[in-house]
């Protein structure tokens, strides 16, 4: 004989099952702007599976050791104005289409042109030739680069220069090896850094070493070598410091890869073998690209198998484990696809314009908010000079159309740039002359090797005055060398206060202020102030863990209730079938 449960039962469990997901399902919906509005924070992704599976995998960060990353370490060559554009200024052909190009970045509030002055298109025909005797009438090859340093000028721009694409009679094979491969003489190579440099010295001080060394093909056609590079870098960066020894150079720009060889090389092991060659000596800026591909600039899922806008962070730690803390990391390129739907070619991700639009004020957001040991962010690209390109995706990172027809992209970073949000501190170490540092009155820059980063400002006039605003809960003031007096200050608007300080002292000047935006004025209370560099701190928040504990919690909350129901079904359906 067998003991069957009425229907009634079960039915009952059926109708309980139903309403406590029904019951889940109007919560998780209700509350859906807060959960996907966080898991968007920490996956970048904006799709409900994609914001799910992303988080699960963001929480995987707690059971993996973070990179070391040491924000709270002076860097030089950081606090500098952060937008940058790239631009293919040589391949326009009118000079009034050059300079319309050049207008509408400045325009848009990008400080930083990043153009290639390539070595094929300068040094032309043979070793120590710089006519240009590809077309009638004949003409000097320095011109359109000559414009180009003009209209920087100009408009109040600053370039970093590219300087890479070796002519083909610098190799014996010319351009069989690949018209990018490095030149078989490196000191051929040198003299064109140099013939650069001479040119425009005391106009141009930022020069990049080449570009991509680990990938193909910008290595030409053979497999790419870290070690080699290296020496082509002491080469490049000997060259420019014997010319103009405050000029800043930058390593060639590593791609995001994975992987190991031969044409092409992960980052992390190009740069750690670059290291071994002893590159450390020679670049003042290590530069990366930083494209998000196929997820937000918000994504901060550490998997170092996957490429995301959260790599610098990578390179950073092998950078402090180098002895190399001090120096910036400045991100080359930096942008989201957004082909036209119907375009096959999806190989670099694949946004809408709009989309495009919003993150990359994001990026730059991320980039200022997060990572004080990172420079110049240089947007890829401005514009093409033709359309010719339109079948494949690489045409679609760019801000204008040929014609000059802005895209969303164009109009949001011209709202940004202008915006109060682009002056502000936020938590790390930065250097007295911060770009988004504001002085008034009668200030003095002066050199010191006992200076934090090489240098300090200072002024002798009670009325002169630092104004600044800063994002976190602790300031600190670290007075320059051999200084000594008593400084004033404000902290949002309030009442003055008065505080002594020794040379190389930190001047604590708030903690544990409330969350949130601050502004600070400082000034000399008689004889004289010098600013070495300053440090905020924001005390840690416990908000994102906590809404991550939630999401976790009511996960399992789900799995448990499933397992039990089923478990019981079964256990029922067991003792249904026992005999009596």
């Amino acid at each position: 004989m067998t003991v069957r449960r009425s229907g009634s039962a079960w039915l009952g469990r059926v109708l309980g099952l139903l309403l406590a997901v029904v019951v889940l399902v109007a919560i998780a919906g209700v509350t859906r702007p807060l959960w996907s509005e966080f898991l968007f924070n920490v996956t970048g992704e904006e799709s409900l599976a994609g914001q799910v599976r992303g988080g699960l995998e963001w929480l995987g960060n707690v059971t993996r050791p973070q990179p070391e990353t040491a924000d709270l370490s002076p860097v030089a060559n950081a606090g500098v104005n952060p937008f940058g554009v790239n631009t293919f200024l040589q391949e326009e052909v009118e000079p009034e289409k050059r300079e319309r190009a050049v207008q509408m970045m400045a325009d848009a509030g990008f400080h930083w042109i990043r153009q290639e002055f390539p070595w094929e298109d300068i040094e032309i025909h043979g070793k120590g030739d710089f006519e240009d005797r590809r077309h009638d009438p004949y003409r000097s090859a320095w011109g359109k680069y000559d414009h180009i340093v003009d209209l920087a000028d100009q408009y109040g721009l600053q370039l970093i220069v590219r300087l890479s694409n070796p002519p083909a009679w610098s190799r014996a094979q010319g351009d069989d090896g690949g018209t990018l491969a490095p030149p078989d003489n490196l000191d051929d190579y040198g003299d064109y850094v140099e013939a650069v440099v001479r040119r425009y010295q005391g106009r141009v001080d930022h020069y990049q070493i080449w570009n991509e060394p680990n990938i193909y093909p910008e290595w030409g056609e053979r497999p790419v070598s870290p070690e080699e590079y290296t020496e082509l870098l002491k080469v490049g960066y000997t060259r420019v410091k014997r010319i103009c020894p405050e000029c800043v150079v930058l390593s060639g720009a590593l791609a995001q890869t994975i992987p190991l060889g031969p044409n092409d090389l992960n980052d992390f092991v190009f740069l750690q073998r670059m290291y071994d060659a002893g590159a450390g000596d020679y670049f003042d800026v290590l530069a990366m690209q930083g494209y998000g591909l196929w997820s937000g600039p918000t994504d901060r899922r550490m998997r170092a198998r996957v490429l995301n806008f959260s790599r610098p962070l990578y390179l950073r730690e092998l950078m402090i484990h180098n002895g190399d803390s001090d120096k910036p990391i400045w991100i080359t390129e930096m942008n989201w696809n957004a082909p036209p739907p119907e375009l096959p070619d999806k190989s670099f991700g694949f946004v809408t314009p709009e989309q495009q639009a919003r993150y990359a004020i994001l990026a730059y957001q991320r980039a200022q908010e997060e990572w004080p040991w990172v420079g110049v962010v240089n947007f890829w690209f401005f514009k093409r000079a033709t359309d010719a390109e339109q079948d494949q995706a690489m045409y679609y990172f760019r801000m204008v159309e040929p014609d000059f027809s802005p895209m969303p992209v164009y109009q949001a970073m011209d709202e940004y740039t202008h915006s109060p949000e682009r002056l502000v501190l936020y938590p790390g170490v930065h250097q007295e002359d911060h770009w988004a540092l504001n002085y008034e009155g009668l200030w003095e820059d002066h050199s010191d090797v006992d200076a934090e980063a090489g240098g300090y400002r200072s002024t002798h006039d009670p009325g002169s005055v630092l104004f600044f605003r800063f994002s976190g809960t602790d300031l600190w003031l670290k007075v320059g060398p051999d200084a000594v007096g008593e400084l004033v200050y404000s902290l949002d608007g309030g009442a003055e206060e008065t505080m002594s300080f020794a040379g190389g002292e930190q001047v604590e000047l708030a903690r544990s202020l409330s969350r949130g935006q601050h502004t600070v004025s400082i000034r000399a209370a008689s004889d004289s102030l010098v600013v070495d560099s300053l440090t905020i701190r924001e005390q840690a928040s416990a908000m994102p863990w906590l809404m991550a504990g939630g999401i976790a919690v009511a996960a399992v909350l789900v799995v448990v209730l499933i397992v039990a129901i089923v478990t019981r079904r079964r256990r029922w359906y067991e003792r249904s079938r026992a005999p009596r």
